[in-house]
């Protein structure tokens, strides 16, 4: 519902799918749209503008004058201050006075001066607003809106201002309304038509005319034509021209400048349509995790990839000779703790039965895992929900920054003669096909070292009660760490700055990645949060250090 869209309309059809539907006004129409008067130079234009605006704020008809940019706005209001003529200057650098500076637009002689204006939320009252005066009436005066002598005081103040501006809207009328100004044509003709809008409302009189130079930048770089035909006539800069060629050629321009930025926001949707259909398939993936999905089935399906990668990476060939089982053992420890020896493989007939030999050692650690774990499979089950959802979100942002550098400088592809969209669409898939291999890859590293560990909650409470008695807030969070550690008789070594319990060895797997996993410890119902050396930086939206379970921006990260 917007009174602009129909100049859009084709847009709202070939991107969005949705139709534009003129309604007729409620009341007809009175406003009276002049035709647009054209000037050599810009100031001989602004010159006839103020003139203009003497003209018609002497016989009482408001004024609501249309610029493109604040400092045209500017310039205008030191124009108007050298002929002595008051005014208001409606801009972002007046954002706080907008609501009152509108509503008292309309008031006899009233002259506005407004940047891109458009809607802004209130109604320009012919007259003024009688609620607005009141209210300014009774700030004055020191009351507070809603307290009980501003409601006693209401009613009187309304009805001193409402009868003054009942007369002062009968002298508008008869002025002949809303006069608006527009200093220079947008690139838009939805911004020309929201400034022509603000007059002739609900059946209310009104006129509007724009005026317009050849030295506004929408006539330079796009009226050309227009532009040679008016320079070739001999005509004084301070007389107008009424052409329709002129009014004609500016409405190309329009279109023509409409229809670039049309295009421009296609460009952006066609970029945007890849990055949205890699978002749907994560999203889905975090919902089901989310929805209590059962991961085991899934992990033994990685483990049987881990398998066959492992072994095609480390023996090439089906010629013994050729196998490098050293190499298979070193980097299979870095998804489990295998019992494989390289003299025990070396008797393998061939790579399918290799292959299988280290597939069920790792399908039989993860079942006996999962079997010795606090609680069971439902335990296991709980792990490998919540390491998955952490490794999902933690992949998925890198990949979007990822994404943002391809993005910045896939233009360049132009230079090698290539299309920069399907250059992105390409890449992008790549790099989406690389996420999820390394999605996997990171969620087999950590399940299969995670430690579930016996002890009771630590209350928060309790948590932050060391911190604040220590000196040294981190100090204080591991010598709680390490008594709840040495509770459980665990030994602490003291020299050590920060407790990494259960950290899965380093290295490359099945999935190319290089990151070493981070230590990671479980609880029977929650993860373990990880307690961060003094020099580690903490990310504002992880879980704080104290222990409360609150992200760290709303805790400690707040001071």
């Amino acid at each position: 519902m917007t009174g602009t869209a129909e100049t859009e309309a084709a847009e709202f059809s070939n991107t969005y799918k949705l139709t534009v539907i003129p309604i007729p006004t409620n009341r007809p129409n009175q406003r009276l749209d002049e035709p647009d008067l054209i000037y050599k130079t810009e100031d001989a234009k602004f010159e006839s503008v103020v003139e203009d605006i003497v003209e018609r704020r002497e016989r009482g008809q408001p004024v609501l004058v249309g610029t493109a940019s604040v400092a045209k706005s500017e310039h205008l209001s030191r124009l108007l201050d050298k002929r002595g003529i008051p005014h208001e200057v409606l801009n972002a650098k007046q954002h706080f006075r907008e609501a009152e500076i509108v509503a008292q637009a309309g008031r006899p002689g009233a002259v506005t001066v407004a940047t891109n204006m458009a809607g802004r939320g209130v109604d320009i009252v012919l007259g003024g607003n009688a609620e607005n005066l009141a209210q300014r009436e009774l700030r004055a005066q020191g009351l507070t809106q809603g307290d009980e002598a501003w409601e006693a005081a209401w009613p009187e103040a309304l009805a001193r201002h409402t009868p003054a501006c009942t007369k002062d809207a009968a002298r508008v009328i008869e002025a002949g309304g809303l006069y608006v100004l527009g200093s220079e044509r947008h690139e838009s003709r939805r911004i020309d038509n929201q400034l022509r809008g603000r007059s002739g409302r609900q059946g209310d009189p009104g006129e509007s005319r724009f005026f317009l130079s050849l030295e506004d930048e929408l006539m330079r770089l796009f009226a050309t034509g227009a532009v040679s035909w008016v320079m070739d006539r001999a005509i004084p800069d301070d007389v107008p021209i009424e052409a329709k060629m002129v009014t004609k050629a500016i409405e190309r321009a329009q279109n023509t400048v409409e229809g670039r930025n049309a295009e421009t926001r296609k460009d952006v949707l066609k970029y945007d349509e890849v990055m949205n259909e890699q978002r749907k398939v994560i999203y889905a993936r975090r919902l089901q995790i989310l929805e209590d999905e059962d991961l085991h089935a899934r992990t033994l399906e990685l483990i049987d990839v881990a398998a066959q990668t492992l072994v095609e990476r480390s023996c090439p060939s089906e010629f013994p000779e050729d196998w490098d089982l050293h190499r298979l053992i070193l980097e299979a420890t870095q998804y489990w703790p295998t019992t494989l020896t390289a003299d025990g493989l070396a008797d393998s007939e061939s790579l399918p039965v290799l292959t299988d030999l280290v597939r069920n050692d790792g399908v039989e650690y993860y079942e006996r895992h999962c079997e010795e774990l606090p609680g069971g499979e439902e335990t296991a089950r709980a792990i490998e929900r919540d390491v998955m959802l952490q490794i999902l979100d933690q992949r998925w942002r890198e990949h979007l920054s990822e994404m943002d550098h391809l993005r910045d400088g896939i233009h360049l592809r132009a230079v090698a003669q290539l299309d920069p969209l399907v250059a992105w669409q390409r890449e992008g898939y790549t790099m989406f096909e690389k996420l999820l291999d390394s999605i996997d890859d990171d969620y087999l590293r950590y399940v299969l070292h995670v430690e579930a560990i016996v002890n009771p909650a630590v209350e928060p409470d309790l948590a932050r009660a060391v911190y604040e008695a220590a000196d040294d807030p981190v100090a204080g969070t591991l010598a709680l760490t390490s008594q709840l550690l040495a509770d459980r008789g665990t030994e602490v070594d003291p020299t050590v700055d920060a407790l990494n319990v259960a950290a899965p060895p380093s290295g490359n797997g099945a999935g190319g990645s290089q990151r070493a996993a981070q230590p990671l410890a479980v609880d029977e119902q929650t993860m373990v949060p990880t307690i961060k050396a003094p020099h580690e930086k903490i990310g504002r939206n992880e879980p704080c250090w104290c222990g409360s379970g609150k992200k760290f921006k709303l805790c400690h990260g707040a001071a």
